[in-house]
């Protein structure tokens, strides 16, 4: 092929670049996300070995609240940002993220000063560990912010160094928090080594949040912002409720067990919890430079998550029960008899987040919304049911399949929405 001009047009070259650069990015996303699976992993181990099975739910509710606030400040304030500013100029990236980050932290001080009311009102047991998560909350959710906020301007590495900040700061917060030997220790020194993670996130981007701006912030984005906030929330809040519905239904000691077996799973639930970090910043890449190859994509993506997720589950089934309660002390008897269904919800989530994640490229919250109602409904309904049934199993089962039945639902909506953009190609991304 050559141009008007009669020089023969080279495309190759720009190709294996736009190659390379891709594999990088994923890769650091890669790197990033083992990180910070190493470190969930490490500290789940070590308080479920530290504490034993009652103790450990009290903690495993603590982080399943993390996890609803979590989606909250990702709703409103880093979703946004990945869809619309992901590949942009320096300045409008910057600005962006000055906004965004103060909005994250804005949540966590809001939201933490509730969950310290919520503690001292509770008390007994499981309150001390909510009064110490609602003052680690702005630290813990101002580091999550940070990541976001490199991957979207395509620098993974930079996510990488922080996560590894905050493991090496978990060690020796850890060591404290054992001898201590409570919930409320453990809590503590998982959100300070976070805060120490987002004090150096300052520190890389030379961004101070704005808190101040939150509010226009919110404006801004409330056409995705607020789509986003109800569908992150359906999805950690469905987890909260069936966590709660297990605890009364079947005790403590279940929420324990489940929690034990999500850690034996920790490197695919790490990834799928962060998901939107590396594939929707690329997803959104692929939309505007080659539209018709989004569909591929997102099938390798949650493909390769549903057959890395088999394996490791089956690889844990041949685990020898001594090196099970290594790992997990006494947790591991109660954990070992989930570990199937479990395993095939994890591979359900993976696809299913393979479609989400074309979805937020292409701004279609709408349909986005609608899947997660849909799978969260789905989540808690079998969940809570299943554990009327059959207790701690039925329970796990019951959530297998309905993970199944959304991913099923996810991949509809996407090639609907796929459909949609090539009748009617009119992006929704904006970068100002």
């Amino acid at each position: 092929m050559t141009t008007e001009s009669g020089n023969p047009q080279t495309t190759a070259p720009p190709a294996r670049s736009a190659k390379r650069a891709l594999v990088g990015r994923l890769s650091w996303g890669l790197a990033d996300q083992a990180a910070s699976s190493i470190s969930n992993f490490v500290v789940g181990i070590y308080v479920a070995r530290s504490l034993g099975v009652t103790a450990f739910g009290v903690f495993s509710l603590a982080w399943v609240t993390y996890g609803v606030v979590l989606n909250v400040s990702r709703g409103l304030a880093t979703d946004p940002l990945v869809v619309r500013f992901s590949g942009v100029s320096d300045a409008s990236w910057r600005g962006a993220v000055a906004r965004s980050t103060g909005t994250a932290l804005g949540v966590g001080a809001a939201l933490g000063a509730a969950s310290v009311v919520a503690g001292l009102a509770l008390g007994g047991r499981v309150g001390p560990a909510f009064v110490c998560l609602g003052v680690m909350l702005p630290g813990l959710l101002l580091q999550d912010a940070w990541r976001f906020s490199f991957f979207a301007a395509g620098a993974g590495r930079k996510a990488f160094v922080n996560d590894v900040v905050w493991g090496v700061a978990l060690v020796p917060a850890m060591v404290v928090a054992a001898r201590v030997d409570s919930v409320a220790a453990f809590v503590l020194a998982w959100g300070a080594s976070a805060t120490v993670a987002a004090g150096y996130g300052y520190v890389q981007s030379g961004i101070r949040p704005r808190l101040g701006e939150a509010r226009g912030w919110l404006r801004e984005q409330r056409d995705l912002g607020y789509r986003y906030l109800v569908e992150n929330v359906s999805l950690s809040g469905a987890s909260q409720l069936r966590a709660y519905g297990l605890g009364a239904i079947v005790g403590l000691g279940a929420v324990g067990a489940v929690r034990g077996a999500e850690l034996l799973m920790g490197p695919f639930l790490a990834v799928l919890m962060g998901l939107s970090l590396v594939t929707v910043p690329e997803a959104a890449r692929v939309l505007r430079r080659a539209p018709h190859r989004l569909g591929r994509f997102c099938l390798l993506l949650g493909g390769g998550q549903a057959a890395g997720a088999l394996l490791w589950g089956a690889a844990l089934l041949l685990m020898p029960d001594r090196l099970g309660e290594l790992v997990l002390g006494d947790v591991w008897h109660s954990s070992a008899r989930l570990i199937v269904p479990i395993t095939l919800g994890v591979a359900g989530a993976g696809l299913g987040t393979g479609a989400a994640a074309g979805l937020r490229a292409l701004g279609a919250a709408r349909r986005s919304l609608r899947c997660q109602l849909f799978a969260s409904a789905g989540y808690v309904g079998g969940g809570l049911g299943g554990a009327a049934v059959a207790g701690t199993v039925g329970s796990a089962w019951g959530v297998a399949a309905a993970t199944v039945s959304g991913s099923a639902v996810w991949w509809l909506q996407l090639r609907s929405a796929l459909r949609e953009h090539r009748q009617n190609p009119i992006p929704e991304v904006r970068t100002s």
